[in-house]
């Protein structure tokens, strides 16, 4: 069977996420090897990073070019198991190696991301049984949840706390809260948002004068838009309903004779 053009993104999507686990594994090892102690070196860090935000990038696009070229049989599969590793087991091995190396260690941070990557799993599965045409996902994409959970490691809170926080984001990934998808000028958007994304982990890599102040600010950023992107959609829906006009009630006692 032929690949599409879209499965070829969707291989570029799973490629990236291997080789975002192939250097964090690489430079985690390197690290121990020689007898380091704390959190790895801030540039192999953003190299994986990148490359997760590549890999969003692809997943981001692959679904519109099947919808204008068409796709193959495979597509579907093809997607969901560069999901999993992208978005799934990447950001699991990320919340690994920051509780070996920089978060103290112990189960929590392990049992964390077991969480983040049963969850990928649970809402994939989930996602295949829905019927298209939704206008909203049904919990956070997985995109972003990698996302969101890459972002808590990058922040380095102690060790409780940014369990609990990648705990909590792998909740929202499977809760029933709704998310807009992002389609015409949001597509665009979020595009735009990862390239931002990029480019602050990159001045952050090379030690740039305010690339720290960046990676905090952006880092912020990411967490209140996860959380501010449901209630806008609650908000707006009962503003909806509010408006809409009422049915006058009929005039008491019935028909006139």
């Amino acid at each position: 069977m032929r690949l599409a053009v879209a499965d070829y993104l969707t291989l570029g999507n799973a490629l990236c996420g291997f080789m975002a686990v192939w250097q964090l594994a690489a430079a985690q090892s390197a690290h121990l090897a020689g007898g380091g102690t704390g959190p790895l070196d801030r540039g192999a860090v953003a190299a994986a990073v990148v490359l997760l935000l590549v890999a969003a990038g692809f997943d981001l696009f692959d679904g519109r070019v099947a919808r204008r070229l068409g796709g193959s049989g495979m597509g579907a599969e093809l997607d969901n198991l560069a999901d999993v590793i992208s978005f799934g087991f990447a950001p699991a091995f990320f919340v690994v190696a920051w509780g070996t190396l920089g978060g103290g260690g112990g189960a929590l941070p392990v049992a964390a991301a077991a969480a983040v990557l049963l969850a990928v799993v649970v809402r994939l599965a989930r996602f295949s049984c829905q019927s298209p045409g939704c206008g909203n996902f049904t919990g956070l994409p997985s995109p972003f949840g990698a996302m969101a959970v890459i972002t808590v490691v990058l922040l380095d809170p102690p060790v409780l706390l940014g369990s609990a926080a990648v705990v909590a984001v792998a909740w929202l990934m499977v809760s029933r809260i709704e998310y807009p998808k992002p389609r015409g000028r949001m597509a665009y958007a979020v595009l735009v948002w990862i390239a931002g994304s990029v480019a602050c982990l990159t001045a952050w890599a090379m030690d740039a004068p305010a690339g720290t102040a960046l990676l905090y600010s952006g880092s912020s950023l990411v967490l209140v838009l996860l959380a501010a992107v449901p209630v806008y959609l609650l908000t707006t829906r009962r503003h909806a309903r509010l408006s809409v006009p009422q049915s006058p009630l009929p005039p008491p006692g019935g028909p006139a004779d």
